[in-house]
C-alpha cells in the first residue's frame, strides 16, 4: 500500500519510532522486521519472551506487537514485566483465530488491540500506526482532520464520523476514503485510485476499486443521502450530500 514520505510518523523529536515484534515463528518476525522498516522505523525481533524482555530493557519501544504463545511464558507475562519498566507502552497482541479467551484475556489484562492469524500486514500496521498517535508516541500534525460535508476524518486516530456517528473502516477502505476526501468535488479515474490506494499493478483488475467502493458506500452512503458517486466512463467523486 502506498505510504507517502510525508505521512511518514516518527517521534516528537525526529528519531524513527521503535516496534518490538515478539513471535517464535522465525518467518513472520522476518516479515514483520521488514515491513516495519519500510514505514522507516526502527524494529527488533525476538522469538522468546525472555529475549523480548531482555530487548525491551534497552531498545525502550515505542509499540509491542505480541504473540499471545511463546515457547517459555506467554504473552500476558512478556507484557507484565516489560510494563514493570515501562508501564504506558501500547500492546497489539497477535492470537490464534479461534482462541477467543486469548483475546479476551488480552485485553482485559491491559492490551491496547489485538489482530488474529493469518492477519493482514497493511491491517497491523495500520492499527500500530494509530495505537502510537493515541498513545503520544509519534509527533502530532496541526492538520490532522479532512471534512467533506458531515464527513470527518480524523488521519492520527484513524477515527471516521458521518453526522457524528462513528464509521468503522478497515485499513484499505481507510486509505480510499482518505484519497476521495482529499480530492473532494473531483473525478479520479480507477487507475488514479489505483495507483495511489494500492500502488501495484493489478493486471487490469480495476474491478477491485468497484468492489471496495461498494464497501464505502455500505458503510458511509448507508441509510443516508448519497456522497459517493459514479461518473460513469470516468470514475468517481465525492462530495457533500445535498
Amino acid at each position: 500500500m502506498a505510504i507517502d514520505d510525508t505521512e511518514r510518523l516518527t517521534r516528537p523529536d525526529g528519531t524513527p519510532l521503535r516496534v518490538l515484534a515478539v513471535d517464535d515463528e522465525p518467518s513472520l518476525t522476518e516479515l514483520l522486521g521488514m515491513a516495519l522498516r519500510y514505514e522507516g522505523w526502527a524494529a527488533k525481533t525476538a522469538s522468546s519472551g525472555t529475549e523480548a524482555v531482555k530487548i525491551a530493557r534497552d531498545f525502550k519501544p515505542d509499540a509491542i506487537v505480541l504473540d499471545m504463545m511463546l515457547p517459555d511464558f506467554d504473552g500476558l507475562e512478556v507484557m507484565r514485566r516489560i510494563r514493570a519498566d515501562e508501564p504506558n507502552v501500547p500492546v497489539i497482541f497477535l492470537t490464534a483465530k479461534d482462541a477467543v479467551a486469548d483475546r479476551v484475556a488480552g485485553l482485559t489484562a491491559g492490551g491496547d488491540d489485538y489482530v488474529t492469524k493469518p492477519f493482514s500486514l497493511e491491517e497491523l500496521i495500520a492499527r500500530l500506526r494509530a495505537l502510537m498517535r493515541r498513545s503520544g508516541a509519534a509527533a502530532k500534525r496541526e492538520d490532522a482532520q479532512l471534512l467533506v460535508g458531515d464527513l470527518l476524518m480524523d488521519e492520527d486516530t484513524h477515527e471516521v464520523f458521518r453526522g457524528g456517528d462513528p464509521i468503522h473502516l478497515t485499513a484499505t477502505e481507510f486509505e480510499l476514503l482518505r484519497y476521495l476526501m482529499r480530492n473532494p468535488r473531483r473525478v479520479l479515474s480507477k487507475a488514479q485510485i489505483l495507483d495511489r490506494v494500492w500502488n501495484y499493478d493489478f493486471g487490469g483488475q480495476a474491478n477491485v476499486v468497484e468492489l471496495y467502493i461498494s464497501y464505502l458506500r455500505k458503510k458511509i452512503d448507508a441509510g443516508r443521502e448519497p456522497m459517493i458517486h459514479t461518473m460513469r466512463g470516468a470514475g468517481y467523486v465525492l462530495k457533500p450530500a445535498g
